[in-house]
């Protein structure tokens, strides 16, 4: 067998699981979002229709302040974690992590323990100001939920880039007379940037595209994957949500595909 023979068999598992899992569906699933009654335009109809453009746009604000308050989140924590050792800290960081293991759906059910009807944060405030304070189902809630999963996959991330930074430029820095914010502005957070596009693009496309846990908080508010089970399920408008789901994907894999140029080009020019 001649060696270009034995890379074409070798590649044949990729292509075959790329055909299978992901061409063909994805060509199924674009061609179904043309098959509604307005063909074409029903793409279109996703953009200029009142509550899809809302719902996209709740969405994407959504996951954007997601992706900032997780990437705020995780860099003082993981830096913090990455060069501190002390008793618990092993423990601290699995319990970080821990929400790795959990569904959305047990999420949601989490923020519906802590501010629910019944939720802990209700039992404090009406203690304390005689009124429950409810915010499980709405935005907030959601975005806290959003929260709790990401950070996890973020804080890794970080993490592990903390740990490859070269301390020798920081110790230079602070010898010119730098005070240590200028350290962390000048040095640390350049340094960090790849790892902040990258876990900011991940952290990004799972808000987008979080079903679970919407679909346990996502009473009161439209984001996009509640709409696209709503449409499909119980309004059975497969060519809507087709077209949403062909719109969602392509919004994350927009940001996913930025991120990993953007991220690149940090990374070649650092090296």
């Amino acid at each position: 067998m001649s060696q270009k023979s034995f890379v074409w068999l070798c590649l044949l598992p990729l292509v075959l699981v790329t055909a299978a899992f992901f061409l063909l569906p994805m060509a199924r699933l674009v061609v179904a979002g043309a098959e509604g009654p307005h063909g074409l335009a029903g793409y279109l109809a996703t953009l200029t229709e009142g509550r899809y453009r809302a719902t996209l746009i709740n969405t994407v604000l959504l996951a954007a302040a997601t992706t900032v308050v997780t990437l705020i989140v995780a860099t003082i924590a993981g830096m913090f974690l990455q060069r501190h050792r002390f008793p618990g800290r092993a423990v601290l960081i699995a319990m970080l992590t821990f929400p790795l293991a959990f569904p959305g759906v047990v999420v949601g059910f989490m923020i519906i323990l802590l501010a629910g009807r019944q939720g802990l944060i209700g039992d404090l405030s009406n203690r304390i100001f005689g009124e429950k304070l409810v915010f499980a189902y709405s935005i907030y809630g959601l975005f806290l939920g959003y929260l709790y999963f990401s950070i996890p996959r973020v804080i890794l991330t970080i993490m592990a880039a903390v740990q490859k930074l070269d301390v020798g430029l920081e110790e230079a820095a602070r010898s010119l007379g730098a005070s240590p914010w200028a350290v962390q502005r000048d040095v640390v957070l350049p340094a960090l940037a790849p790892a902040f596009v990258a876990s900011g693009a991940i952290a990004f496309a799972t808000a987008m595209g979080a079903f679970g846990t919407a679909f346990t908080l996502a009473t009161n508010i439209d984001v996009l994957p509640m709409l696209i089970y709503t449409e499909f399920t119980l309004a059975a408008n497969f060519a809507t949500s087709a077209a949403l789901s062909v719109g969602l994907g392509l919004i994350t894999w927009l940001i996913l595909a930025l991120a990993r140029t953007f991220s690149g080009s940090a990374v070649a020019a650092a090296g």
